[in-house]
């Protein structure tokens, strides 16, 4: 088998947020950093870096962004797995100026949404970005309810990453679970890839669309070439290029797959002695930092 070979990075650092796994205080935000995109080395000694006050007191699925004004928010599962699988119906935020100090811990409870909401299974592995053209941040995660307990994704928009509108389908196949969504935007062709759990054989598909909020083009292409099934799949850029690294969590193993595009449409699979994450991580999130705020965070959590 072919495999790619490792781009350098050209500038700035890595930061991946993840939780741990399923059992009793592993649910938590942890933090890992790297220095070139490909290999991470965890934080406090791969224990938690936040701790959860509100709603379960257990978070999955986190996803980190930065915001328009500088600012970094963290958005999450609110759930706690050993009260069940859907038992879940709201997601976790938290806000940043600096990666190191996190506030405004916000539940957002989709059952508080009304009458089409009150009966909410999941809300799981929410996601979040800037929407230009409207002007807000726009939402979506995977959504169920007792009445249509197939989980499809939706979405809603925000000006503040606390309260959100309503929410509407932006991705839903019948009869299909469709989960773990992730939206990469590609300057090339303009087109947004939304890549998520293609449950029939535990791969990783994607569709696209010219905006942002759908619609998705119903024509899901298989891009994973993880040996066993993957879910909770992240598209990142590594600094200064063009190419893009596709990580999954390979759940069965522990572990998790990595493999590399400069396009959007070929993939080969980066080898493992060439990327590290070592460490036991779940579903989580890979964003863009800074060498200063590398700095910081190993300073004050130590690698």
């Amino acid at each position: 088998m072919d495999f790619a070979k490792p781009v350098k990075s050209l500038y700035g650092k890595y930061l991946f947020v993840y939780f741990v796994g399923n059992g009793e205080g592993e649910e938590r935000l942890h933090f890992a950093v790297s220095s070139d995109g490909y290999n991470f080395v965890p934080l406090n000694g791969n224990k938690p870096v936040i701790t959860q006050t509100k709603g379960k007191k257990c978070v999955r699925d986190p996803y980190v962004f930065k915001g328009q004004k500088g600012e970094w928010y963290i958005i999450g599962t609110d759930m706690k797995c050993e009260e069940g699988w859907e038992s879940n119906h709201a997601l976790i935020t938290w806000k940043s100026d600096d990666l190191i100090n996190w506030y405004d811990e916000t539940i957002i409870d989709i059952k508080d949404l009304g009458e089409n909401y009150t009966d909410t299974t999941r809300a799981w592995a929410p996601q979040a970005m800037w929407d230009e053209k409207v002007g807000k941040y726009m939402l979506y995660w995977a959504h169920s309810t007792k009445r249509h307990n197939t989980a499809g994704l939706y979405y809603a928009y925000s000006e503040d990453m606390k309260t959100i509108d309503e929410p509407k389908p932006l991705y839903c196949r019948e009869g299909i679970q469709t989960i773990d969504g992730d939206i990469a935007f590609n300057e090339k062709d303009g087109l947004y890839y939304l890549y998520f759990k293609h449950d029939e054989d535990q791969t990783i598909a994607v569709v696209t669309s010219d905006k942002l909020s759908g619609p998705y083009e119903d024509k899901p292409v298989i891009v994973s070439l993880a040996p066993s099934g993957v879910e909770g799949s992240q598209m990142y850029p590594i600094n200064g290029t063009d190419t893009f690294l596709l990580i999954m969590d390979e759940y069965g193993k522990g572990r998790f797959f990595m493999q590399q595009t400069d396009d959007f449409k070929t993939y080969l699979p980066v080898a493992r002695e060439d990327y590290a994450m070592n460490f036991n991580p779940r579903h989580g999130s890979i964003v863009s930092i800074s060498d200063e705020d590398y700095d910081r965070l190993v300073a004050k959590w130590g690698k």
